[in-house]
């Protein structure tokens, strides 16, 4: 609600009090000229919303009268819709600035103008490289995983500044930034040295297939952005045109995406019947459905723990219709969907608004889905995929009972 608009009920509610202190508390409704009345239970909701909020107002003038230093108006009006988000303690429902809302935007539509690395703040407050994205100026240039970001375009950025310092980093492409790099050897002997690094428009790439054993397709979604459908169905298509026999689906540490994407791609794989159902708190059921047409391949659906929301879907989906084997380890359990609101300076919410349930009726929430088949990896096995088999346990057995399914 706008301060207009509270001022306004302020000197409605004022206006409201001084006629009721003329005796007429005992009556049903407020007459103004015999005209116009206000009903006894809307004048509780309006003095109701005068105390909430003459309090968050008087917090704010008396802040800004009396705090030491200069307040930021916008920063504060910000951060009481982020702390009003957080009062819900739901992980998954959260305020963006206008910033932050672009960014989150980005990311789902799977581009963005940048250098493509993906970064995190380290335990020392540097901004680290997880690892640079194949193909991407990042990888070209030369940064590796474990490099320290000290300073971008010549400014420090902490990493308690990570996001002002990922924002600097985005830009138009075909222009440069400048990073500071601090690099340890295998010798431990560090070097700090600049790399500038010319942007371009990032296709992240969230689909990769390959042939395992001349027969066994094997596609691996890492997430599910804007794009993922698209991508999925380009290499599933180009697996059926090398004659494969079975597919494996890895969605190991894939933690979800967009609902609409994931369930483009069941309808793929599953035929005719529910994907999933949402309910609201009001009892509201929204049911997404698959069509007849279906690939018929043998398939076999790898999880983890890192397997969440939109994996999930999927995986329950897979499993109560009894369409495939799911081989790994237990997945998250997030089993509630986001509303994504956008307001009008630019800014957004995302907001719990619903939970799912998968075709049996079965909500994982906290949960998670277990598999038919758990298969842990070995200790210190990081690397997962088809460029590990040796050490991947888990993909192991995918191919191991794919090929039971074979005829």
């Amino acid at each position: 609600m706008s301060k207009k608009k509270v001022i306004t009920l302020i000197v409605v509610l004022l206006l409201i009090t001084n006629i009721m202190t003329f005796g007429l508390t005992n009556l049903m409704s407020v007459s103004f000229n015999n005209k116009a009345y206000i009903p006894l239970a809307e004048y509780k909701q309006l003095k109701s919303v005068y105390n909430e909020f003459s309090k968050v107002i008087a917090v704010e003038n008396y802040v800004k009268q009396n705090y030491l230093r200069d307040v930021d108006t916008k920063k504060m009006i910000d951060g009481q819709l982020k702390g009003m988000l957080q009062s819900l303690e739901d992980p998954y429902s959260n305020y963006m600035t206008k910033d932050e809302f672009a960014s989150f935007l980005q990311q789902t539509s799977g581009t963005y103008a940048g250098i493509g690395v993906v970064v995190t703040p380290g335990e020392d407050n540097i901004i680290t490289v997880v690892s640079p994205i194949e193909g991407t100026p990042g990888e070209k240039a030369g940064i590796k995983s474990g490099d320290k970001i000290l300073k971008v375009d010549g400014i420090e950025f902490p990493a308690d500044k990570m996001d002002e310092a990922v924002k600097v980093m985005k830009g138009d492409p075909n222009t440069n930034v400048v990073l500071t790099l601090l690099r340890t050897d295998k010798e431990s002997k560090n070097q700090i040295f600049d790399l500038e690094i010319t942007r371009e428009i990032i296709r992240l790439v969230t689909v990769k297939s390959n042939i395992i054993d001349d027969n066994i397709g094997y596609i691996n979604i890492t997430s599910f952005d804007d794009l993922t459908y698209k991508d999925f169905k380009a290499e599933l298509d180009k697996l059926g045109r090398k004659n494969i026999e079975g597919l494996i689906i890895d969605l190991r540490n894939n933690p979800g995406g967009l609902l609409d994407r994931c369930v483009q791609i069941a309808d793929e794989l599953l035929g005719e019947g529910v994907v999933v159902y949402t309910q609201t708190k009001d009892g509201k059921k929204t049911y997404e459905n698959s069509g007849k047409s279906m690939v018929d391949y043998p398939l076999v659906l790898l999880v983890n723990g890192g397997s969440a929301s939109a994996s999930e879907i999927l995986a329950g989906a897979i499993k109560d219709h009894k369409r495939g084997t799911l081989i790994g380890t237990t997945t998250f359990g997030k089993g509630v969907v986001q509303r994504i609101k956008d307001l009008d300076d630019g800014s957004g919410l995302k907001l719990t608004i619903s939970e799912y349930f998968t075709p049996n009726g079965v909500n994982i929430h906290g949960i998670g889905i277990e598999p038919d088949i758990i298969v842990e990896l070995p200790e210190g096995v990081e690397d997962i995929g088809v460029e590990n088999l040796k050490e991947d346990t888990q993909l192991k057995k995918a191919i191991e009972e794919i090929k039971t399914k074979i005829k």
